[in-house]
């Protein structure tokens, strides 16, 4: 237990930190709440319109492509790193021609939202 000592102090250390920050600010900060104050923030702009304005439903669906396409990407680099080490056998035949297949699933998605229009903003 000695040697995570340093790792608790440090971790002490931060915690009163942010503790104290957070007790000086209040006791210290100004109270009065102005019309300025209460009203919302938007990049130094008086707020324009409702804060519950909807998104179009295209933004998630490329947001969800993005993390589809993201997934691919976190299963190749683990993938290509073990690829190297095979031996020239059946084996890395077997792993190559996987991958391949899950490309391809994984093109043909792509296929598909393409010609449903999903990349087209200007459709409505």
């Amino acid at each position: 237990m000695k040697q995570y000592l340093p790792i608790l102090m440090i971790f002490t250390i931060a915690v009163g930190f942010g503790a104290m920050n957070i007790v000086i600010s209040h006791l210290m900060g100004r109270k009065k709440a102005t019309r300025a104050k209460l009203s919302p923030y938007e990049c130094g702009m008086d707020p324009v319109g409702s804060a519950r304005q909807r998104f179009s439903v295209k933004f998630y669906l490329v947001a969800m492509l993005f993390i589809l396409f993201d997934i691919e990407a976190i299963f190749l680099v683990p993938w290509a790193v073990v690829f190297r080490g095979l031996s020239e056998s059946l084996s890395k035949m077997f792993v190559f021609f996987e991958m391949m297949i899950f490309i391809g699933v994984l093109l043909v998605g792509y296929i598909y939202a393409w010609k449903k229009g999903l990349f087209e903003w200007n459709r409505g």
